[in-house]
């Protein structure tokens, strides 16, 4: 794996696949499961005060693999970036349910 993650931190080998499982814990602890119609996306941007994110990934709801393919991140500069994921019921309701991610862009050796 070129990968790891540590908690809501991705090192990410540049241009190389990542796979993750995404859950959604709620206030009480239990899994939220998403019903059909609800959205859930990754964005990342550089910083925090940039405008639009670099990167913007739809998370299937029915398997809730968060999946980046090479091309995805193999233009980008190495170094770190933020994200989030946020769950857009089909109630209308928005929960930005993970926040202040890292993702580290690391070099590959061609």
């Amino acid at each position: 794996m070129s990968y790891s993650v540590q908690g809501t931190t991705i090192t990410l080998t540049r241009g190389d696949t990542f796979m993750a499982l995404v859950s959604i814990t709620q206030s009480d602890g239990s899994q939220y499961l998403p019903v059909e119609g609800d959205s859930i996306r990754f964005a990342m941007k550089k910083s925090y005060e940039d405008g639009e994110p670099l990167l913007v990934k739809d998370i299937p709801v029915d398997t809730m693999k968060l999946i980046l393919e090479p091309g995805d991140t193999k233009a980008l500069d190495f170094g770190k970036y933020v994200y989030d994921i946020q769950l857009t019921k089909v109630t209308g309701e928005v929960d930005t349910f993970i926040t202040k991610g890292s993702m580290k862009i690391t070099e590959e050796v061609d």
